[in-house]
């Protein structure tokens, strides 16, 4: 791929927007429906907000860092870009695909590249019912919540809860349980890509709980939840050579 014809976004903050006026200067700023590759300017959080928008098609999407973290961008350079995405790394993430029924009965539908989180609402612990592929494995688990993690999201909150690193290429989905209570000891669990979670509240009217599948989905006072990848959705991301997304997860588990 040349990777001649670059769309550069950024978060609006004066850093990412200087940013993005001094590459469009030197490199051209095509249309986002022309363009061979995506240039995001920002952090972590408006890397996935474009991963979301642009899910649908399959430019490849690169990050320059112009945020604070940066796990999910390349290290912010302005020279030498177009050989930079000559040579990257692409790595290729799917979604989860969550469907919820809320009290009321409203069914919702929403999508997420990282993790699909529940928390509860109140002073009480939640109390949930955990099925994979229709079979309950866990018939009451009183928790502060519980997350459903993709490998690319593995090392973000899912890693804050104790839960476990995946590697990229893995077909795997990590079940984090937060501050498990009973079962004190159970810890979580590995899924194949393809399993179908399903988690209900257990009185609801006294101990609410809330689904979020992404920074601006979250659904209050969720009765059921169904949560599996989409497959059907891959999401083309571009890494640095020798700085790929594999390459990340894998220096994070050794990391102390």
């Amino acid at each position: 791929m040349s990777y001649e014809k670059i769309a550069f976004i950024a978060n609006g903050t004066n850093r990412a927007t200087s940013a993005k006026k001094r590459l469009a200067h030197v490199y051209g700023n095509s249309p986002v429906a022309e363009a061979d590759v995506i240039v995001t300017l920002g952090g972590d959080g408006f890397m996935l907000n474009t991963l979301e928008k642009y899910m649908d098609i399959d430019t490849p999407i690169y990050g320059l860092n112009r945020g604070s973290v940066g796990f999910l961008m390349n290290e912010f350079k302005e020279e030498d870009l177009i050989e930079r995405l000559r040579q990257a790394e692409m790595a290729k993430i799917h979604p989860l695909d969550m469907t919820a029924i809320d009290h009321e009965g409203k069914t919702y539908q929403s999508i997420a590249i990282n993790e699909v989180s529940f928390l509860r609402q109140t002073f009480q612990a939640a109390k949930l019912r955990i099925s994979v592929d229709g079979h309950v494995r866990l018939e009451e688990l009183i928790c502060d919540g519980i997350i459903v993690a993709t490998p690319a999201g593995s090392t973000a909150y899912n890693l804050s809860a104790q839960g476990p690193i995946l590697p990229i290429s893995s077909r795997l989905l990590a079940l984090t349980p937060i501050s498990a209570f009973r079962p004190r000891g159970w810890r979580g669990a590995i899924l194949p890509s393809e399993a179908v979670i399903r988690i209900e509240v257990l009185e609801p009217e006294k101990r609410s709980v809330s689904a979020a599948a992404a920074h601006n989905s979250e659904i209050r006072h969720v009765i059921d939840v169904e949560v599996k990848e989409k497959r059907s959705v891959s999401i083309n991301m571009l890494f640095d050579k020798g700085h790929s997304l594999e390459e990340r997860v894998l220096r994070e588990q050794f990391r102390y």
